[in-house]
């Protein structure tokens, strides 16, 4: 199978409705199969998850979330049968543990981020991350970096940069990228670290707009 490179290409849905519809088999009885997505599939996984229950009949009960938190639960005897992570290393170390099936992990993308306003925002986001220090700027979103490997991303830019220290006191922090997307979305904060892959999702490309961050201000973000 071929992985998918970075999120700038179409979404990997052939390749995640491929992976469930290998990955299980189901006797005549229509069954169910729990995933824990991190946040930053939740517009693609519901789409890839009506197609399957379609072909297959089955139904799949999809939680989203903090790559972070998913990852303590499951260590704690969680009973999801897939784990989507935003970080190559939870998996890794699920599998190293013996708590995943052996020969697994595959990963599946590289996610970017973005920094994205609404289209009422009369920010310049030419400027990149040295827009957030424009005074008319009370609250930045970025999901909580404690647990969601977006949020380390967007911290990781940030100290590149030099702004962390800057700007840290205007830090709303999201409990996965989907909530800090929220918060942007919302007005709760006047600009949002996202990742790109909520950005060109139809539920929010027509309400704002975004800039990308370059890939070398934060380390890969790998997927698996």
């Amino acid at each position: 199978m071929t992985k998918l490179r970075d999120w700038t290409m179409p979404m990997p849905k052939t390749f995640l409705l491929t992976f469930l519809l290998l990955t299980f088999t189901f006797s005549a009885a229509a069954e169910e199969i729990t995933v824990a997505a991190a946040a930053d599939l939740q517009f693609a996984l519901k789409d890839i998850s009506a197609r399957f229950e379609q072909q297959t009949g089955n139904k799949v009960n999809l939680t989203f979330g903090s790559s972070g938190n998913f990852f303590a639960q499951i260590q704690n005897g969680a009973p999801f049968d897939v784990f989507f992570s935003a970080d190559l290393d939870y998996p890794k170390k699920l599998e190293a543990a013996g708590q995943a099936e052996p020969n697994t992990f595959y990963q599946y993308a590289t996610g970017k981020i973005v920094l994205w306003v609404r289209n009422d925002s009369k920010l310049d986001l030419s400027k990149g991350l040295a827009v957030l220090l424009d005074t008319s700027i009370n609250k930045v979103a970025i999901a909580n970096p404690a647990h969601a490997p977006y949020g380390g991303a967007a911290m990781a830019a940030l100290d590149h940069e030099k702004l962390s220290e800057r700007i840290k006191d205007k830090f709303v922090l999201g409990e996965n990228i989907s909530q800090t997307a929220q918060f942007a979305e919302s007005g709760s904060a006047d600009v949002g670290i996202i990742a790109l892959s909520l950005a060109i999702a139809s539920a929010m490309k027509e309400k704002g707009r975004y800039a990308e961050i370059p890939a070398s201000f934060y380390p890969p973000l790998q997927q698996g």
